[in-house]
């Protein structure tokens, strides 16, 4: 929370508070994000005005161009994180050291497979899943998307990966309040969900051919810490047709590479400690 002191106003001798950790439309801007972010729900305008401590007048003119400019989304009296903020975010996260990491690869596995390859993160405030780092295909047809694009847990094979291997209260509690609000070509129910997660850990890959959309597979496999979490998914995705004949190698090369990227990271891990 913004720290505040009581100053007086020089024009009327009114007492004005002041930001004394910066320029007071940044502080709240930042102070926005930041409550919004533990927010998966979204906040109306009068508990934005409560928590943020900051004028209900003030606060519209920040929240109408962060709207207007997709940052937020403001529906049913709600506002939620928009997402530029999430590409914006993806953006950040693409100069943490971690994607570099992981990026050779990225590039082992677009090689062996001439798919294109995804690196997919948890955003656990949002729900969903966010690619930070993303090689295309070298394929005249290929799937291919910008990075920073996120997806519901649900509805692709990374993001039910990272799901997956989550901890179990964190899942449990995902699983009873999760909304099917994406239409998927294959519909998701609580009950499919819950036996797609189980046999995703008994299988340690995720898959999907014609799930997500119709024309659209991909295969998802967990890279580890070196406490055995699982911080990020690497996963292949390209045409249903070029997947289908060869979808056990294909699952057989994605877990191979995401071992060795596994490996790696804790191996750097142990070396820091």
């Amino acid at each position: 929370m913004v720290t505040k002191k009581i100053v007086e106003d020089n024009n009327n001798g009114l007492p004005a508070e002041r930001d004394v950790t910066g320029p007071r439309s940044l502080t709240r801007l930042l102070g926005l994000f930041d409550v919004l972010s533990m927010s998966p729900d979204g906040m109306s305008l009068a508990e934005l005005n409560v928590t943020l401590e900051s004028p209900k007048s003030s606060l519209l003119n920040l929240l109408r161009p962060l709207v207007a400019e997709g940052y937020l989304i403001h529906s049913a009296g709600q506002y939620r994180l928009g997402p530029s903020i999430f590409r914006l975010a993806a953006s950040v996260m693409s100069a943490w050291n971690f994607p570099r990491m992981i990026r050779p690869f990225m590039e082992e596995l677009c090689q062996r497979t001439g798919e294109t390859v995804l690196l997919g993160v948890l955003n656990r405030d949002a729900e969903v899943l966010t690619y930070v780092e993303i090689i295309d295909s070298p394929h005249p047809v290929r799937y291919q998307i910008p990075v920073g694009t996120t997806r519901p847990l649900y509805a692709s094979s990374a993001g039910r990966l990272l799901l997956a291997y989550t901890e179990k209260r964190w899942r449990d509690a995902y699983l009873s309040s999760v909304q099917f609000k994406v239409r998927t070509a294959i519909p998701v129910t609580r009950a499919s969900l819950s036996r797609e997660l189980d046999r995703i850990r008994a299988e340690g890959v995720s898959t999907s051919v014609d799930n997500y959309m119709v024309g659209l597979a991909a295969v998802a496999a967990p890279v580890f810490d070196g406490d055995g979490n699982c911080v990020a998914s690497l996963n292949i995705a390209g045409p249903s047709d070029r997947f289908r004949n060869e979808l056990d190698q294909l699952k057989a090369v994605v877990k191979e590479v995401a071992a060795k990227a596994s490996g790696v990271v804790a191996g750097i891990e142990a070396r820091a400690a």
